[in-house]
């Protein structure tokens, strides 16, 4: 039988990396069920930074896989309310958790950054960290200096695209970001076993976002790339909220259930005031190569239809390939691995397009007013 002491000294072997003490001590351990061979646990987290949450999350979901007879370990994360409301009803606390907190202009988080760009979708499975990947490194094969944000915190896929390992590094209590192709990137895929689901609630991916900012060292940059989830949800909200973005690059496929998905997307965007740099069409087309016959597998004309609806640009249409997601796969994306191919050229031209777009909207914003 497993015991709730045995699963509680497997857990005092944990410690907070910033405070220096156990999790049990620490009283983050709440609703501790054991069922015969099953142990679930949440991690009621206070004010630890995201990164200290996810390898605590990690680190006691594994101690307690090690305690002899458990066959499986179920682990939350959750908030837990600040001492002096801990009689406050569930749903106050909550709510208070909710709220934005601290600076909100990019100014105080990243102010060597000169420019932020979102790439989304309303829907997944539409290659929008493929097209994050091959623009990021596009970008960086024009000269400039790019970071990346895997923002996707359900699916980081980011890391595996980029051929990433190593873990980021710390110096002078910031976040080292991790190199990858010449450019820096941080996502939570790096703090976690790559199996490990994350359970997290609105506020704590409002915190992420926010440590992935004003915790990380990101120095200089001419761009720095954020690959969103799909949808309209929480981490989204929070970057528009946190920073004043330049703009949001939308990927679609052709066909009518992505064009739905991401018109929601498109509306939220422009509820935030966030500009909408236009719209990227993956798997246009797919090219035969024994014949060179190009046969549009998903539709075609979805992304264009898009672009006059809301009036922005068609920025590229980018083909099937099975180079490009096997590039992609293998971590070294198509725009480097081959970089003469038509789908590296259609990247480059995308990158082309973005710089175009950002230098246009700059050149229509308003000169401020002296006096």
């Amino acid at each position: 039988m497993v015991t709730q002491d045995a699963v509680l000294d497997a857990l005092r072997a944990v410690k907070d990396p910033e405070a220096q003490q156990d999790i049990v001590s620490l009283g983050l351990i709440h609703d501790l069920a054991i069922a015969e061979s099953q142990v679930s646990f949440t991690l009621a987290f206070t004010t630890q930074s995201p990164a200290s949450k996810a390898a605590m999350h990690s680190m006691a979901s594994r101690a307690v896989g090690r305690v002899p007879g458990v066959s499986k370990v179920q682990v939350k994360m959750g908030s837990g309310p600040p001492a002096r409301s801990a009689q406050a009803a569930p749903h106050a606390h909550g709510h208070a958790h909710g709220q934005a907190q601290g600076p909100s202009r990019s100014g105080e988080f990243i102010p060597e950054v000169k420019q932020t760009i979102a790439v989304s979708s309303g829907k997944g499975g539409v290659g929008k960290s493929t097209v994050t990947v091959n623009l990021a490194v596009a970008l960086r094969q024009t000269g400039a200096v790019v970071g990346i944000v895997d923002s996707d915190v359900y699916g980081p896929d980011i890391p595996l695209m980029l051929g990433s390992r190593g873990r980021p590094g710390m110096f002078e209590n910031r976040i080292i970001p991790v190199e990858a192709h010449g450019m820096k990137m941080m996502s939570i895929g790096l703090l976690v076993n790559e199996r490990e689901p994350l359970v997290w609630r609105g506020p704590m991916i409002h915190s992420f976002i926010q440590q992935m900012l004003k915790d990380v060292s990101w120095g200089a940059l001419d761009y720095l790339v954020f690959d969103m989830p799909p949808g309209t949800g929480d981490a989204q909200l929070s970057l528009s909220q946190v920073i004043p973005l330049s703009g949001v690059v939308m990927v679609t496929t052709p066909q009518e259930v992505a064009l739905l998905d991401v018109r929601k997307a498109i509306a939220m965007f422009q509820k935030l005031n966030v500009p909408i740099l236009g719209i990227v069409e993956n798997m246009s087309y797919f090219v035969a190569p024994d014949t060179g016959k190009r046969y549009a597998i998903f539709g075609e004309g979805g992304g264009q239809r898009l672009a006059e609806e809301y009036h922005v640009p068609l920025l590229a249409q980018v083909p099937l390939d099975p180079a490009t997601r096997l590039a992609g796969d293998e971590g070294t994306p198509i725009t480097l691995r081959a970089p003469d191919s038509p789908q590296a050229r259609t990247f480059r031209d995308l990158a082309t397009a973005v710089q175009r777009r950002l230098d246009e909207m700059a050149a229509q914003r308003p000169l401020p007013k002296i006096g």
